[in-house]
């Protein structure tokens, strides 16, 4: 009965109920039309079990006329034996049926997963910055699997009931065309209490869930460690307490009355039930005995009551099938909603690929906007060439790290153009472009696995001799072999089973083993301190000099070395010159090196001499 319960809508669901159209039927079908023969294949067993689900209450009307009413002990066994047969037949058959059910919705929701997670693939930054995660787990995990259920679970029910219902009507106007229509006229008023009932207790069952989440939203927010230190530095113990009590009341009461109407409903059902087949025998009788009609047997009416009571079930479900479509299409609008976003970063059509890559930036009069309104970059002209080391400062918010996205192709400069190695990165392959890049950023990602695999991300069929010497480099390698398991080592979610100056070092590893033609860091040692920061530097110095590099530090240690120094305001380059020239020239560059940079130096120096 719990499902009958839930066939209703709610009010935001009618609200949003998405139509169907010839164009989203088309678009649902094409999913399935690469397994069109396993479709049909379906179909018929669903119509050939419905028959054979309906099959023995047919025979059972001929075991009691030819058989006990016949005294045909020969012809009653015959029948009973035909009974069993095909109820071992229709066993067979329903597991046939959910078999490939399953089959197919496992194949065509396989699909979906995959077609939605490329496109995902393909999405620019913009699209996992904007949007929330959960929204996008839920897409690729609950609502897939929610088309699965409609593939395996819906559609077939719909397609079994529909030829249930077409078999048994069939069935029972050629027994008796008479019975069969009092039948008919029966059958719909069971609908009536199953859906006045199953309304009012659905509309129950969502206040009563709206009230047990309330619950859960105090518990979890009073009985946690956090939330409990806050409760009492406020002295809040009564107030709480008062919340609680008063929705654990309102849900005592609630679950009361959904009890109630249950069995209110179990009730009208019951009697509702028992009176069909008492009109059937009623009518049957008044045939029979009252007007002497001799086609009208004992078997017949016996077989009109059980076909009777097996209507009632298909019936229900399709009075609800449009609560089932309703919702399987509001599934489907939001998985199409995703798909039929736009890659706003793409490859060209007539994508170049570089050869050899350089590692050269241009920038030449870019703006950009995140949201179209709010410019980030002003007319930004810069470039860095081969093997240089230039460094991008400025104070926070200023636009460092756009200008990092828009060289990777995280997004696509609103005006003017970034070229790397000659070519508008637009026009660029983006796997060649992303394969020649490496960086590092400040907030450093781990995936869940090992030591090894995660280096292993960058170059999959490195050697361990090359996964060895980037740890070397890295200045890592000696703290990876100090731990039990060494290079296997599990690092836990994001990391989380290393400090943020080992992640920091692994991360700089791995892109040592990409040898990249351009290395970025974003701000990529921060997290340590400055005495690893310094042995970091030097040990990456001579990889550095080997091809270009990028370079957003707060530290003048990172920086101070750089061949050109581009100073960002503001979303301007309002300074541009090597250390000596912009501390000379009293700028932007000089205050920041008075109040962050030159700070920063001492400190270094302080202690360094204190190590010693």
């Amino acid at each position: 009965m719990a499902h009958t319960f839930s066939n209703f809508l709610t009010e935001e669901e009618k609200k949003n109920a998405p139509k169907m159209t010839w164009p989203m039927a088309k678009r649902i079908l094409g999913y399935v039309k690469p397994y069109w023969k396993q479709v049909l294949l379906a179909l018929a067993a669903i119509t050939a079990s419905a028959f054979l689900t309906l099959y023995p209450s047919i025979l059972a009307g001929q075991i009691i006329d030819d058989g006990l009413i016949g005294r045909d002990f020969h012809r009653l066994v015959e029948l009973i034996l035909l009974s069993l047969a095909v109820l071992i037949a229709s066993d067979f058959l329903t597991m046939l049926v959910s078999y490939l059910n399953i089959w197919n919705a496992q194949k065509v929701t396989y699909d979906m997963r995959n077609t939605m997670y490329r496109h995902l693939q393909k999405m620019s930054q913009r699209f996992f910055t904007n949007s929330r995660q959960g929204d996008i787990i839920t897409r690729m995990t609950s609502d897939i699997d929610g088309v699965q259920n409609v593939i395996a679970n819906t559609c077939s029910k719909a397609l079994s009931n529909v030829a249930t219902l077409v078999l048994a009507v069939a069935a029972m106007m050629q027994k008796s065309w008479q019975l069969a229509v009092i039948g008919m006229i029966i059958v719909p008023l069971f609908s009536i209490p199953i859906k006045r009932a199953g309304k009012m207790r659905w509309s129950v069952t969502l206040k009563a869930q709206s009230c047990n989440d309330e619950i859960n939203q105090i518990l979890n927010e009073t009985m946690s460690s956090s939330g409990q230190l806050l409760v009492k530095l406020f002295s809040n113990e009564e107030y709480e307490y008062d919340r609680y009590r008063e929705a654990n009341d309102r849900l005592v009461k609630l679950n009361i009355k959904e009890s109630v109407v249950g069995r209110w409903f179990r009730t009208v059902l019951s009697t509702f039930t028992n009176a069909g087949p008492m009109l059937i025998y009623l009518a049957g009788g008044i045939l029979m005995i009252l007007y002497g009609n001799t086609d009208v047997t004992v078997g017949d009416v016996t077989v009109m009551v059980t076909l009777l009571g097996k209507m009632y079930l298909p019936l229900n479900q399709l009075l609800n099938l449009q609560v089932d479509i309703t919702r399987s299409m509001a599934l489907f609008g939001r998985i199409f909603s995703y798909l039929d976003m736009p890659a706003e970063i793409d490859n060209a059509p007539d994508a170049v690929t570089p050869r050899p890559f350089r590692g050269i930036v241009d920038f030449r009069q870019v703006c950009f906007s995140y949201d179209g309104t709010q410019q980030i970059l002003h007319d930004i002209s810069f470039s860095v060439k081969e093997h240089q080391m230039a460094a991008i400062v400025g104070p926070s918010g200023c636009g460092k790290s756009t200008i990092i996205s828009l060289i990777l192709r995280l997004y696509d400069a609103t005006a003017g153009e970034v070229a790397v190695s000659g070519v508008d990165v637009r026009r660029l392959d983006l796997q060649e472009l992303r394969r020649h890049i490496g960086a590092v950023t400040q907030d450093t990602y781990l995936f869940n696995g090992t030591i090894r695999e995660n280096l292993l991300y960058a170059k999959q069929d490195a050697t361990e001799e090359e996964l060895i010497d980037a740890c070397r480099r890295a200045q890592i390698h000696d703290f990876i072999t100090s731990l039990p398991d060494g290079y296997d080592t599990r690092v836990g979610n994001r990391g989380m089973k290393l400090s943020g100056g080992e992640k920091q070092r692994i991360s700089i590893a791995r892109v040592i083993l990409k040898d990249p033609s351009i290395i970025i860091f974003d701000e990529a040692t921060s997290a340590l301190d400055s005495l690893s920061e310094n042995s970091i530097q030097e040990a990456i110095e001579p990889l550095l000099h080997d091809r270009t590099s990028i370079v957003i530090a707060h530290r003048l240690s990172t920086i101070v070395s750089a061949d050109r120094i581009f100073v960002v305001e503001h979303g301007r380059i309002v300074e541009e010159g090597t250390h000596k020239e912009l501390v000379s020239q009293g700028g932007v560059y000089a205050e920041l090196y008075e109040t962050q940079f030159k700070a920063a130096a001492e400190d270094t120096a302080d202690l360094y001499e204190d190590e010693i």
